[in-house]
């Protein structure tokens, strides 16, 4: 079974993207087995000066395994000021010396009031790091306060369709056949 490594953007416990990728778990169990990571809250600021094997950061050796092993990366985030969380924008800059996003099935969902932004800056980034994120892999689920109860449910049926168009188009990408980097 395939293995999705799910990145939530928000280090809020109880986050609406959080609720989004618990839904996604759920929902498509049959399909793929996806890990929620966990700890981004506990990634260091990201210093060039140890982006090398020998200084390399515990948290951030793991947090690039985990995407190296998986077979697609699928982000559910927030929008903050206008742009996306530094938590994640953070982890992403730890990969950016990398090749592990080059080539890579990725999905993005980004719940907010507007979002508009956050999507914009976080599609750039992935692109620019080679991941592999078609336009039907991409979700802006705007004013999602009025769609995702408090406890975590979707409640609007309009978003749920788009949840599972957004995550068959992420699946299709994930099945087609990718071809090795010139790294690999």
């Amino acid at each position: 079974m395939r293995k999705v490594l799910a990145i939530c953007g928000s280090t809020k416990q109880h986050s609406s993207s959080l609720s989004i990728l618990k839904y996604i778990a759920e929902n498509f169990q049959n399909n793929f087995h996806l890990e929620i990571y966990e700890a981004l809250a506990a990634l260091p600021h990201f210093n060039p000066d140890l982006d090398n094997e020998d200084r390399l950061p515990a948290e951030v050796r793991t947090l690039r395994q985990k995407i190296q092993e998986a077979d697609g990366v699928l982000f559910s985030t927030p929008e903050y000021v206008f742009s996306m969380p530094s938590s994640l924008k953070n982890a992403l800059e730890w990969n950016v010396s990398t090749v592990n996003f080059s080539s890579k099935p990725t999905a993005m969902i980004v719940a907010a009031a507007s979002g508009k932004k956050a999507f914009e800056s976080l599609a750039l980034v992935l692109t620019s790091i080679e991941a592999v994120l078609p336009e039907q892999s991409r979700l802006l689920i705007g004013g999602a306060k009025g769609k995702i109860g408090k406890g975590g449910a979707i409640l609007n049926e309009e978003t749920k369709a788009q949840i599972h168009t957004t995550v068959q188009s992420f699946i299709d990408t994930m099945n087609v056949e990718r071809k090795p980097t010139k790294y690999e």
